[in-house]
């Protein structure tokens, strides 16, 4: 059976994975929104496309913490026995 601190550690480094993965997708389409800014038809098109991928991807992101999150309770309720 896991110790509390085990669980306690495994939830940051899955929390800090998931926004660090999400933080890095928002660079990269920076990015690419910077450098197709000359052109402008592209432009328009990858900026419209980044801002829904950027709203789908941090949909994505909360919902996983979420999930997380609830896990990391039920995991901390059985190595704390108040099941």
């Amino acid at each position: 059976m896991p110790s509390y601190s085990a669980v306690q550690k495994a939830v940051c480094v899955e929390r800090f994975r998931i926004w660090f993965a999400w933080a890095c997708g928002g660079f990269v389409g920076l990015g690419v929104a910077n450098a197709t800014k000359d052109i402008h038809i592209v432009s328009v098109i990858t900026q419209v496309l980044f801002v829904g991928l950027g709203i789908l991807s941090t949909t994505a992101a909360v919902r996983m913490t979420n999930a997380l999150n609830r896990r990391a309770e039920a995991a901390r309720k059985e190595v704390l026995g108040d099941l």
